[in-house]
Formats: C-alpha cells, structure tokens, sequence
C-alpha cells in the first residue's frame, strides 16, 4: 500500500494500518523492572528528529522518507513539541470559529447536498502547513528479535508513517496514542523513521476545541517490543455488591495470536501490603477469564481514600520463566444512578471541579509529569476533586495520577465541532457534523473506541463524555450507545443534546448545561426533572471574576439532583515570551501573535495563570468548594 494525500479529504479515512486500541496498561520483563519503573522492553524516540517545513502540501520534500533521499537542508527540532514553538508557521488562538473561516470557502464533506467528498479541501489546501520528521535508531539489543511496534502519544492532526522508506500507516485523531507494527521492516543496524504531519484534515473539522491551534509531534514517541507470549488488553471490572462491602473482582485478558500454541501460563494475583486476595495460575489461551472473585470487606476507592488494590499479572512460559510482568492499581467502586442521583458507593456525588486543558505556557499542550503533580497539589489545596478532561483525552499518566490522588474524572473524546452549528453566535446546524452522516459515524465512534479501550480500567473515572459543543444527531447517540453497551459500571454525559432535545432519551444520563444561572437551574429541578443536574462549564473565569459562586453551591443543600459542576477553566492558555521591547518575559494571548481572526484574551479565563501562578480567584473557589469535601 502506498501512502495517498486524498486521505485527508475523506471522513471515512481515519486510520489505516493502525493496530487496535487497548488497554493502557505498562508489561515488564521482571519484577525488579516493575519496582524500578523502567521497562527494557521500551526504547525512546524522545529528543532530537530531522525536520524540515513546508508552507503547503504542494512544496512539501516529496520522498523525502527514502534513506537516499537529499536530507542536507533539514533542520533541528525537539519531539515532544510543536511545530508552531519551534518557530515555524503561524501562532493562532480562535474558539468558535474554524481557522480558516473568511479566507477559504470550506465545509465538511457530504453536508449541503454534497456528494462528492470535496476532494482537494486539505490534500491541496494553501493553509495546510507540512512538517518533516526524520529519527534515525539502532534497536536496543533488549528489543532485537521481538515484535516491535510504535505508539505516538499524540500527533496533531494527520500523520503518515515509514519505515527505511516503506509506507507503514496513517492516523488523524490528535489526543489518543496511535500505534503501528513496524517488525516486517526492521532492519539490522541503523534504521530510519519518517512521519509526515499535516496541519489540517477532515479531522479538523472534529478538532474545532476552544485552544490555540498547533501541529506536529507533541506528545512522546517510542518503540515497545512484545514478547512471544503478550498481554494485548485487559478489562478490570471490580465491581461491589448491593452490600457495598463485597467486591467482585473480574478480569478478562486478551492474548497475542501466538498466546494460544505455546505452554504457558498466567499468574494473577491481587493483593495490598498485608493480604492476598487472588493468586491463580491459569493455562493461557486467546482468551484468559477470572469471573466473579468475591473480596469480602472490600476497602473501597473514593476521593477521600483513594485505595488501591495491586493487580499483578506474570505470563510464564513452559519452563516457568517469566515474560512479562504486568502491574495495575486496582480500585473497587460503584458508581450508580438511583432515585435520579449520580452515587458513588452509597453516597450521592457532589462534583467540585474543573475544566482543565493541557497547558505549558513554555511548552503549549506539551505538558510534563512535574506539571501534573502540580496541578494535583493545587487541587488538594483548594477542595477540587474532579476534573473535566476538556475536550481530548489526556496524556496516559493523568489517569494513573487521578487514580491515586482520588481525582474522579469526566474522560471526554477528542471531539468539538462547534464551528460547524454555530455562526456569529446564532444556532444553525446545516452544516454540522457528525450529525447525522454515515460519512462521518465511523471516525467519532472510533474516537469512542480509542478513548474507552485506552482508559477503561482507571477507578478515577466515573464519566465518559462524547466530546464538547457538537450539537445532536444519530451519530453521537451512537456513541452513547457504545459506551453503555461496553461498560455498565459508568454514566455518560454529553451537553450538546440540549440544542437538539429529540436526541434526549438517546444521549447522556445527566441534564449538563453551561453557563446556566441559578435561577435556570431552580427551575428545571422544580418541574419534575428526569436527569440529575450537572455544569459542565460554569463560572467561567475571565479576569478577577467567579463572584456569586455561592449562588451555585446553595443549590447542593436545597436539591439533591444537583451534583455540581466543574468551572471553566483551571489554567489560562498563555505562552512566555521575551517581549521585543523589554527583553523580558512576558504572557500573551491570542491576537498577540498576529494571528487574525483570533478570539483574543478569550484564552485567559482560568484560576490560574499560565505560568501557573495563582489567581485571586483560586481564593473564592477553595472557600465554596471547602464545604462540600467529604
């Protein structure tokens, strides 16, 4: 197969060659790796690549993946990062708004009567920016002889893929980890990677979130090598009885296609410091199942006591040698819907939270771990115990974080299509997308799918969201159907179905509003509501606002059905920059960077600063929410 530019002009194109999404579960070779933290079976591609840019599609460095290829004129750049930091293109912040609106007639393919996909929309798009990345790599004597495939973290917004010149996949979703085989076209010695990102595809018209408008390779690469007998995904489903003091621990483990000819076995066990709950050897097949294990006195997992049990899996061979160790934290909850209220283990669920983007304001939306544990101490601190992850999935350390730190979690899908129902602030949805388009079904269920399988086993997480502002249609009651036909032990949210209500009874086990004020609010919950009551965004922080939280807040003592919210937003989206002038460093914001149309200041609406500073805010926020952290 050959790599072809008319991908990004077709919905229907969303990945090619990609392997599955799975678990985001971490394997080792031996139980010291696994207390170290460090796995000989990973090599990173982090650092240094090859890179050259090209303004267009058109001028870009055709063949450039071939090892023969002229590569004397290519630059420098640090992956993680993105290309616009790195000082290529164009800087620009805008929300609603599509990027390119009034300068390039565009709409989503197969909308308005069309039927011909628009092809050459992106493929020969003027704005349509190019990077180049090369990464030149010796495998790890550790990694030799082993299946051996990439994961990309996160690539935004299209990439293509080879590997010593042969084309190896393609993939668009910019916030979930794509993952390729790469072992028919390893070589002895030196190898060389290239990966093509392109700034615009059809998936921009699903990435249209509220943030500055970046590309490149902003999340972390690397090689994992897979033993002959490989953990390919497990689902954790610990459940708790009506009792609420059993567990009911399940697991199902899905092998690679070599699993089920080779005498092995695996060994389960779960444990805490001081008891064995589980410890089973059992024959390995395609797939392996331990069901309804019963953990009586369960300790269970919440925000206050975020206890974890320790899943340790070990695949052994015939001899009984180890292959792979396998480790993840366990936590036993029960999230349910009763007497129209969100519960968790019994107790009605009081949501003090916030939006938070990924942001650095050196390093844009390539964060770092000591960000997060910030961000987590700033949360402890102030009574914040949830989190929106608006509106893509977060870096896979998050979620171990919120695990342990009791962060319960709104997972949302990388989908915002806002640019396309609403225009100079009036709904009119001609135009929307997914909608209801079978063009357009597959890649938001895939989006589902890649968020879902990734994340499904974090206790952290009690809602999977749909993605943000995207109106209604069949398609994403599709994916609300998707979840609830895979995971039972969780709600779903979506607040676009409110601009669509025939979609009501189909999408979302919350009435999710933004921006609502009280008075709203009082007014549903007093007409016989049939959903609990939820803000998805509220407060919105600009400037010294968020006076009158207490308006909100008075709501959690008076109607049971509301359940809080979380407050736009937790950082402002800023970056550092040493001023022309001055010389010193400054914060700017859209419009700063001659980045026409913008939405200016509009990116400053957070408790933080971007530097990470506190605002007066902050203040405000941990007084109110103080009162409801139990």
């Amino acid at each position: 197969m050959q790599a072809d530019l008319k991908w990004l002009d077709d919905p229907q194109t969303y990945r090619v060659n990609q392997l599955p999404a799975h678990s985001d579960h971490r394997y080792y070779r031996s139980v010291a790796e696994v207390q170290a933290q460090q796995s000989s079976f990973v090599q990173s591609l982090d650092g240094t690549w090859r890179f050259a840019f090209a303004q267009t599609p058109s001028e870009r460095p055709v063949g450039f993946e071939q090892p023969d290829y002229d590569h004397h004129d290519f630059n420098e750049i640090q992956v993680p990062g993105h290309i616009e930091l790195a000082g290529y293109g164009q800087l620009h912040y805008t929300n609603t708004l599509y990027p390119w609106e009034g300068k390039a007639y565009r709409r989503p393919a197969y909308t308005l009567g069309d039927t011909t996909g628009m092809p050459g929309m992106f493929s020969q798009g003027a704005d349509n920016t190019v990077g180049a990345y090369l990464k030149a790599f010796t495998l790890n004597p550790e990694l030799q002889g082993h299946r051996v495939v990439i994961q990309f973290d996160g690539v935004e917004e299209a990439m293509y893929l080879w590997l010593n010149g042969h084309f190896i996949g393609y993939a668009e979703d910019s916030f979930s980890q794509s993952e390729f085989d790469l072992t028919p076209y390893l070589q002895a010695g030196k190898n060389l990677l290239a990966v093509e990102v392109f700034k615009r595809s059809t998936a921009a018209f699903l990435e249209d979130q509220d943030f500055f408008r970046f590309s490149g390779i902003f999340r972390s690469v690397r090689l994992v090598a897979q033993p002959t007998v490989h953990v390919n995904d497990l689902t954790i489903r610990a459940n708790v009885l009506d009792d609420l003091t059993t567990g009911d621990f399940n697991l199902r483990l899905k092998l690679n296609d070599d699993a089920a000819q080779a005498q092995a076995q695996v060994r389960v066990m779960l444990q805490t410091d001081d008891h064995v709950v589980i410890d089973q050897t059992l024959p390995v097949k395609a797939e392996v199942h331990v069901d309804h294990v019963s953990v009586p006195n369960v300790h269970l997992w919440d925000h206050q006591d975020p206890f974890l049990y320790q899943l340790r899996l070990e695949v052994l061979d015939a001899t009984g040698k180890i292959l792979e160790v396998i480790p993840y934290g366990v936590g036993f909850r029960r999230v349910e819907l009763k007497d129209k209220v969100m519960q968790l283990n019994g107790h009605r669920i009081i949501l003090n939270g916030v939006n938070r983007h990924e942001w650095d304001a050196k390093r844009g939306r390539s964060v770092t771990l000591a960000d997060m544990r910030y961000d987590l101490q700033v949360f402890e601190a102030h009574h914040i115990n949830a989190v929106r992850t608006c509106h893509y999935p977060d870096q896979i350390i998050w979620y171990y974080l919120c695990d342990q730190n009791g962060i319960y979690m709104m997972a949302e899908n990388n989908l915002e299509t806002h640019g396309t129902w609403q225009k100079m602030g009036a709904v009119e949805a001609s135009d929307n997308v997914p909608g209801s388009l079978p063009q357009w079904q597959g890649a938001v269920l895939d989006r589902a799918r890649s968020n879902y399988q990734a994340f499904k086993n974090h206790p952290a997480i009690l809602f999977w969201s749909l993605g943000n502002e995207s109106y209604a249609g069949d398609d994403i009651a599709a994916m609300d159907k998707y979840y609830h036909d895979h995971d039972q032990t969780r709600l779903t949210h979506y607040e676009g179905v409110c601009r669509n209500r025939v979609y009501q009874d189909r999408i979302s086990d919350m009435e999710s509003m933004m921006y609502d004020p009280p008075k709203a609010i009082r007014e549903y919950l007093d007409h016989d509501p049939q959903k609990p009551f939820v803000n998805c965004e509220y407060m919105h922080d600009m400037g010294n606002s968020l006076g009158g939280m207490n308006s909100y807040t008075d709501l959690i003592d008076q109607y049971p059905m509301y359940q809080g919210g979380f407050i736009w937003d937790y950082i402002d989206q800023a970056l550092l920059i040493d001023d022309e002038v001055t010389g010193r460093p400054v914060l700017r914001y859209g419009g700063d960077f001659d980045d026409r149309h913008s939405d200016y200041e509009f990116s400053g609406d957070g408790l933080l600063f971007a530097d990470r500073t506190p605002k007066p805010a902050l203040q405000e926020v941990s007084y109110y929410y103080g009162k409801y952290d139990r």
